[in-house]
Order: C-alpha cells, then structure tokens, then sequence
C-alpha cells in the first residue's frame, strides 16, 4: 500500500514542482505572449496521464507477460530434488528478508540467468533458467537467487517503474512545450497545430527519451550493486563472488562478431550510459571491497 502512495504521492509532486518552476520562472506568461496558448496546468495533467499509465500497467501486467514471453513453468509441487531445493532456498531467504513467499518458476533456455518480476514485494515472481541449473553448483545458484530476492525486497521493480513514469511525464510535457514553440514562432502557425507540431514533437519525444533512458540505466546499474550486497548478504559474500565469475566465464566468449564487437554491452565509452548491469568485474571488485 505504501508503495502505491508513493507512486501517487510522486506523480503529484512532480506536477506540483513543474508548476511552481514556471510561475518562478513566468514561463508561462512567456508562451502565452509569444501566442503559443498552452494550458500548462492541462498539460501536466495529460503528461502524467500519459507517462504513468503505461509504467504502471507495465508492471501489474509484469508477472503475467514474463511468464509467458520466457515460457517460465511455475513450480506449483515440486517433482524432483532440484526444484524442492529451489523452494527450500527461495523460502528461507523470504522469512530472511521479511517478504511473502513469491512464486518461483524455471524457464528453459542454455544461457545461465535469473530474473525477478511483479507489482510488489510481496507478490513477486523469481525465475532461473535451466541453463543456470546445469552451468553453476548449489552455492553459486543459491547467491543468485538471492541477488534477486534483494531485487524483490528492495522493491526495485515498483522504484523501476515509479522512475519510468516520472521521466516519461518529463519527456511528453517538455516535447509538446518545443513542438508548439518551434511550430508557433517558427513556422508561424496562427491556428491549430501544424504538421511542424507533430514532427518537432516526436523527434524531441525521442531525443528526451534517450537522455531519460541514461538515467533510467544508471539506476538499473546501482540496484545491481545493492542486490550483490544482499546477494552476498542471504547466501555468503564468497558464493556471491563464486556466482558472477561462474557468469564472467560464461560471457568471456565476444558474443558479436567483427567490427560489432565494440557496440556490445561490455563497452566502454558512450555506449556504457546505456548499460543496465555494471561490467562484471566492478561487481566482482565492489563485493571485495566490501566491509
């Protein structure tokens, strides 16, 4: 519940604080005197409409389409050792971490990897793959499924979401302020909206949707730290180190060929803005240094 009202009770204070910069800054005053006639308060209105609804129907829908996009396979009763042991391991770190028991799941793919998913902590979906199973020994599997656990306990999915929303009101509302500017004193359109209008605004929907996406991963980076902290946390901070080389062995191989090589996510440079996960070797080196 807290953390829905934290989801309202942000949307509000961004549209509040938006409000306040531009009577501050008599933006408003501005647009109007340069007959661009936007109704600011609608606007914010419609933005936060628009950016928050689809983020939070993301994640009410977030359990349901990663079962089904992964072919993930509940595990409602066990049939063999390993999956008993997987419920036996994900059950002690929920009462470890204080959190309902999520439903935990395998879904079939070679690559070792694990994901964790839902609306809230407390009705969380945490999935391995069969390749992780069958690539990495019982402590390794332990620390990661207890990386996601901390993804789970820490929230991250509702944080990932509210995030998402709060940047894409930024992005609608600031890309029609520039569309109708650039289309009113431009282009000098009197009435209406021109066909400037709608293609200023989407190719700054699209460029403020890549800045916004910058920081939207450097989040995604930091949880990524914070879950290897409570990885190391529920299982030991050696089979949490034990994990990420088992997944540094796995991804030492390049994986795109050629002149490709250097847009792949391991690079450096630019393209590591848009990295969700740290390079494994800062995560190695973050748990060592780890007091």
């Amino acid at each position: 519940m807290m953390r829905i009202l934290l989801f309202l009770a942000t949307n509000i204070a961004i549209m509040i604080v938006i409000s306040i910069v531009f009577s501050i800054l008599g933006l408003s005053g501005t647009l109007d005197a340069q007959g661009i006639g936007l109704d600011l308060n609608a606007l914010l209105v419609m933005s936060a409409v628009i950016g928050m609804t689809g983020s939070f129907i993301s994640l009410v829908m977030s359990k349901w389409s990663a079962k089904r996009a992964m072919g993930v396979q509940v595990i409602e009763q066990p049939q063999d050792q390993t999956e008993r042991w997987l419920i036996e391991v994900v059950t002690r770190q929920a009462q470890r971490v204080g959190i309902d028991m999520p439903e935990v799941g395998i879904f079939n793919t070679s690559e070792p990897n694990a994901f964790a998913t839902g609306m809230s902590r407390n009705s969380a979906l945490v999935a391995v793959s069969s390749g992780l199973l069958q690539t990495m020994n019982a402590d390794e599997v332990e620390a990661v499924i207890g990386h996601e656990m901390s993804h789970v306990a820490n929230g991250d999915m509702v944080t990932m979401a509210l995030m998402q929303g709060v940047l894409n009101t930024f992005v609608y509302f600031f890309a029609t302020i520039i569309g109708h500017v650039v289309d009113r004193t431009v282009f000098k359109t009197e009435e209406g909206r021109g066909p400037a209008y709608y293609i200023v605004q989407m190719v700054a929907q699209i460029v403020l949707g890549i800045l916004a996406s910058m920081l939207v991963m450097w989040f995604s980076r930091y949880r990524e730290f914070r879950a290897d902290a409570g990885g190391a946390n529920l299982a030991g901070r050696e089979k949490m180190i034990s994990a990420l080389r088992a997944l540094q062995r796995t991804h030492e191989a390049p994986q795109l060929p050629g002149s490709l090589a250097a847009f792949g996510i391991n690079g450096g440079g630019a393209m590591r803005l848009f990295m969700s996960h740290p390079p494994l070797e800062e995560r190695i080196a973050a748990l060592q240094n780890q007091r």
